[in-house]
């Protein structure tokens, strides 16, 4: 990754996306897949992730993501812009603020706040984040620490 000269207000953003019912399906049987380890696609009774009749019953007009689809790529944006220093140090938390729909199109935000020497070797850079609709409509909304390493 080539330095980048961080400024406070420095935005960053992904292409937008659309959430699909696949997409979605594959989170929600990820979890008892892994559990089971067997070769196997597990699946778990219905939710409003997976069953719009479910999804109905409880007041939504049919399925919505899981909101940790929208924090993976929240985190994929940023090992995009700064690689692997994200997963070195640091710390993303997020908010779901606003479901997303079936075929709803997401972009993953990420902006400057401030960038600080505190370390002998490392730069902190601290960045709100969001994930928000097309039309700019934020969805999921957070906080991240990044830290970077001399070389960078």
């Amino acid at each position: 990754m080539s330095e980048i000269n961080l400024e406070p207000g420095m935005e960053f953003r992904s292409r937008p996306r659309p959430m699909t019912r696949e997409r979605m399906r594959w989170y929600v049987d990820a979890q008892p897949t892994v559990a089971a380890d067997d070769g196997r696609i597990h699946t778990q009774e219905p939710t409003i992730h997976d069953d719009d009749d479910y999804a109905r019953s409880q007041g939504l007009p049919g399925i919505i993501a899981d909101g940790m689809i929208s924090t993976n790529w929240i985190m994929g944006l940023l090992i995009d812009v700064f690689g692997a220093d994200v997963t070195r140090a640091g710390r993303l938390k997020t908010k779901y603020i606003a479901p997303i729909h079936e075929n709803q199109i997401a972009i993953a935000c990420a902006r400057v706040n401030r960038v600080t020497d505190e370390q002998p070797g490392k730069r902190t850079v601290y960045l709100d984040v969001w994930c928000e609709d097309d039309k700019q409509t934020k969805v999921t909304v957070g906080e991240a620490i990044v830290v970077r390493t001399a070389a960078h």
